[in-house]
């Protein structure tokens, strides 16, 4: 199994630090999460039928002709490749890892490109897979670019899924309107921006055709009735998803300046940022030691949004004792 940010019991065992001495950036997840309203006994009594109001209100908050509820986009992401016969596959690098494993776990040859050699790699693939925008380097790939590349997938029967995760806080940005047309795939996650990860609650937009075997793969009673009514009022609540944007970007480049104030050229999204570290595991370390347990990679360290202003101060307090400098690429 892949290692992945939210650990937080892998710190508490290695530091012998307690839970509540920790300041978790190790994810990308939003710190304010969306109030969760009181739950209905039937939601827990019977078993979860597929609601219409869930997913009329996800195709209106995602502007998608059609969707398909999933238990968590890491469900759509175990599942796709197994729709397919063996396939080349082009992965953006680098980018969530689950992607590049799931396909390869399934049995087809996956190649991972950079960003910027992706238009180059569009003739040579059955299926490509963007993160946009990207998870961790925040890298994008305009909307337009996306659709042209989708057209010419399509052409040869393949398709290009578009990782969206992290797009909320920019929709302008997302294809998922565009997904009645075969062959693209938009993948869309109310864990991040609504920060609701332990709900498990995701969607697929894509061709009806493709939706129905995917369903028919997953089984049924894959979202549990507590996380459908969550997801209703979330997804339905335009004033909080409005003050959220702004207050996300906001932070988002409050972070970005904190770093920049010790010398580090950050990228990344309103929930994150990253920058390239030649010793990134030793910086892990040194934050560790201050009670900061951050996501890193062999290629670089992304840190999340800190929760209030106690852990804004900590942040900083640990950037300002860390030999950074020292350490950059």
């Amino acid at each position: 199994m892949l290692e992945h940010g939210g650990n937080l019991h892998e710190a508490i065992r290695r530091y012998q630090r307690l839970r509540e001495d920790w300041l978790d950036l190790s994810t990308g997840i939003n710190p304010q999460p969306y109030p969760v309203p009181v739950i209905s006994s039937d939601a827990w009594h019977r078993l979860p039928e597929p609601s219409a109001a869930l997913l009329d209100a996800a195709q209106s908050y995602y502007c998608a002709p059609q969707l398909l509820p999933v238990a968590g986009t890491q469900a759509a992401i175990q599942g796709l490749p197994r729709l397919r016969l063996r396939s080349r596959v082009v992965v953006a690098a680098p980018s969530y890892a689950e992607h590049a494993f799931q396909w390869r776990q399934a049995g087809h040859e996956v190649i991972e490109v950079p960003y910027a050699q992706l238009a180059s790699a569009v003739d040579d693939c059955d299926v490509m897979v963007v993160c946009n925008p990207n998870n961790p380097t925040g890298e994008s790939v305009a909307a337009e670019v996306l659709l042209h590349w989708a057209a010419q997938l399509a052409e040869k029967g393949g398709w290009l899924i578009v990782d969206e995760a992290f797009g909320d806080v920019t929709p302008e940005a997302s294809v998922a309107s565009h997904t009645a047309q075969v062959g693209l795939i938009v993948l869309r996650s109310v864990g991040k921006f609504f920060g609701l990860a332990g709900l498990r609650l995701g969607f697929v937009a894509a061709h009806p055709e493709l939706l129905t075997k995917l369903a028919d793969l997953l089984g049924p009673w894959t979202i549990s009735g507590p996380a459908q009514q969550i997801g209703l009022s979330a997804l339905s609540d335009r004033a909080w998803q409005l003050a959220m944007r702004q207050q996300l970007k906001e932070q988002g480049l409050r972070l970005q300046q904190l770093l920049a104030a010790y010398g580090l050229a950050s990228t990344g999204c309103a929930l994150y940022q990253y920058w390239p570290h030649a010793r990134p595991a030793e910086f892990a370390e040194q934050m560790a030691a201050h009670g900061v347990w951050i996501r890193h990679f062999i290629h670089g360290v992304r840190l999340g949004l800190p929760p209030d202003d106690a852990g804004w101060q900590r942040l900083q307090q640990a950037l300002a004792a860390s030999t950074i400098s020292q350490d950059i690429e």
